[in-house]
């Protein structure tokens, strides 16, 4: 879990700058006549007591859609227990400020529900909240920073793991693998986790994987984690409380070449190694976002050094390059596929999906190919509007979980 320290001071920071430079002098309106220019920022965390001690420490995880509301103004707190709400025009005056646990949970609030802010006085709070009666950590929106694997020189591999927002008994589980060319990226970002809340909404368990990158660590070290998290994650099935036989994963660029040669490569590639080995690391259903599917073919178009690197291939026609190419290890046992592409990507060639999808076809495996107008890499708009848009692009991705998993 990110350090508490790190979170107030990161609202102090706020509070400084909400009260001092934002607002400058007015010229002829005398000393320290100032104009406001901004909106006036007020903001706060939510926690929930995980240990029982009554007070904020590292151990408490945040609160997930708590609302934090001042004057007629209103926000819910994101996955980070973050809230923030903006009052027009500078507002120097006291006013009182409210956090309220999410609408039909149980949460009980520890200190007062209620705190006086005022601007350049006090632009921020914290509130903590006692989880409902018998409830256990795992039963709070969001978990931070799980341990799901560590590794044989001891590096400690963590992942986030996001509840639906109604849990039924034995619901599916989708993994997401970020991006950032196996040398970079983190389990909070990349436009893959945009997709977490269409999927919580939908009733899936939702788990953010971090794994080890170059150039400390090349392949086969990432698939070696990705497999280890779903080992991890199908052997604690019953204690998170999702089905470990309706596991999906999604993953953009890097991320989606993993998922991609997840789905495709079984326990003979030998990449099953280290923990919970009595554990199946398949998975029932893969969306592949614009991830590298051919890397010879690939590499042969753009050699970039670094990508050899990784690899660690001699060349851009290295053999090995295959070992990890997920088009490798495509047979009719694997899951379905979803893979979507920009048609102006110019990252990872268009043609990677496309050799994907054909290879997926050949063998006969369900296999859907969405190709998105007028969009980059990470579906960034390259020339107008791209189409499919966002919401139907959250859309196919959840129609096609709920086609496989549920």
């Amino acid at each position: 879990m990110k350090n508490i320290g790190l979170r107030l001071c990161s609202i102090a920071i706020l509070a400084l700058l909400s009260g001092c430079s934002l607002f400058p002098l007015v010229p002829g309106g005398g000393r320290g006549t100032l104009a406001p220019i901004v909106d006036t920022a007020f903001s706060a965390y939510a926690f929930v007591d995980t240990n029982g001690n009554g007070r904020l420490d590292d151990a408490d995880l945040p609160l997930e859609g708590a609302a934090f509301t001042a004057q007629s103004f209103g926000a819910k707190t994101n996955a980070d227990g973050f809230a923030m709400i903006l009052i027009p025009s500078q507002w120097d005056q006291p006013l009182t400020a409210r956090m309220t646990p999410p609408e039909g949970s149980q949460y009980v609030p520890i200190g007062p529900q209620e705190v006086t802010l005022q601007n350049g006085v006090r632009n921020s709070a914290t509130f903590l909240f006692a989880p409902p009666a018998g409830a256990s950590p795992t039963n709070t929106p969001v978990q931070i920073d799980l341990v799901y694997c560590t590794t044989s020189d001891g590096v400690a591999l963590t992942m986030d793991l996001y509840r639906p927002k109604q849990a039924s008994e034995q619901a599916p589980l989708v993994v997401y693998i970020h991006g950032g060319g196996w040398t970079g990226g983190d389990k909070s970002d990349g436009i893959g986790l945009s997709f977490k809340e269409e999927l919580t909404r939908r009733g899936y368990f939702f788990a953010s994987i971090n794994y080890r990158l170059a150039p400390k660590y090349t392949f086969p070290a990432p698939i070696e984690d990705v497999k280890c998290a779903i080992r991890h994650l199908r052997a604690n099935a019953q204690k998170y409380g999702f089905d470990p036989q309706r596991i999906g994963v999604i993953g953009g660029s890097a991320g989606g070449h993993l998922a991609a040669l997840l789905g495709a490569a079984d326990t003979q590639a030998g990449w099953d190694t280290g923990e919970y080995l009595d554990q199946s690391s398949r998975v029932q259903a893969v969306v592949d976002l614009y991830g590298p599917a051919d890397l010879r073919a690939m590499l042969a178009q753009s050699p970039r050094s670094y990508a050899l690197q990784v690899f660690g291939a001699s060349s851009n026609q290295d053999p090995l390059l295959d070992v990890y190419s997920p088009t490798t290890y495509i047979s009719p046992d694997d899951p379905p596929f979803l893979i979507m592409h920009g048609d102006r990507d110019e990252v990872v060639p268009l043609a990677q999906s496309e050799i994907l999808y054909e290879r997926l076809k050949e063998s006969a495996i369900p296999v859907e190919l969405v190709v998105v107008k007028n969009a980059g890499h990470s579906f960034q708009s390259a020339d107008g509007q791209i189409d499919p848009d966002f919401p139907a692009l959250f859309q196919m991705v959840g129609d096609f979980f709920d086609r496989y998993l549920k």
